[in-house]
């Protein structure tokens, strides 16, 4: 069983802060802010995504002129997905974090399809304006990472922090969110087995 906890941290980026600086410090902030609320064995998962294109950190639009500024700035390239994720067991104090990036190839879609997709309101709460599993705007062209990193939780990332606790999996995470996401994932394997 598990509850949603949306903490109220400051999530402006620190002047000189790398991406992955970034995503690790809000995870953190986030879990530690809801853990003092948590029962003494809970796990407080906290979790962060940042959009990367080139040096630059795409938060979430400010309006409707911004998303469409961001989803033209990051049509037909490669940028990267940054998301940060942080487990604090309040017994012992143990915080744990996990960083996944990700290359995410986007089409070369229309300025048609980005109205269009604007005026779904889909992109006002997203971290460079859009959702990678959206029905109708497919923004993705084609993913060789972490999909479930890009929707902002990376489950087998999540699985190996939870395994260095001691808490073994109930289920086949890989298998599952492979299945969830009909998306056969390259690095489940490789990122289970790794040991950093």
């Amino acid at each position: 069983m598990y509850n949603v906890v949306i903490p109220d941290v400051d999530e402006n980026l620190r002047l000189g802060e790398a991406p992955s600086d970034y995503v690790l410090r809000l995870a953190q902030e986030k879990a530690l802010a809801v853990a003092e609320k948590a029962h003494p064995e809970n796990i407080v998962i906290g979790a962060d995504t940042a959009v990367v294109d080139g040096a630059v950190i795409l938060g979430k639009p400010k309006d409707w002129k911004d998303a469409e500024r961001m989803l033209k700035q990051l049509r037909g390239h490669t940028h990267q997905v940054f998301t940060g994720v942080a487990l604090y067991r309040p017994r012992d104090k143990k915080l744990l974090t996990e960083l996944c990036v990700t290359d995410v190839p986007m089409r070369d879609y229309s300025d048609g399809e980005i109205i269009a997709y604007i005026r779904t309101g889909d992109p006002m709460d997203k971290a460079g304006a859009y959702a990678i599993q959206h029905a109708e705007f497919h923004p993705v062209e084609a993913m060789r990472g972490c999909y479930a990193s890009v929707m902002g939780l990376p489950l087998c990332h999540l699985t190996r922090a939870l395994q260095k606790l001691g808490i073994p999996p109930k289920t086949d995470a890989p298998s599952a969110c492979q299945t969830f996401l009909n998306y056969p994932c390259p690095l489940a394997s490789e990122i289970l087995s790794a040991d950093f």
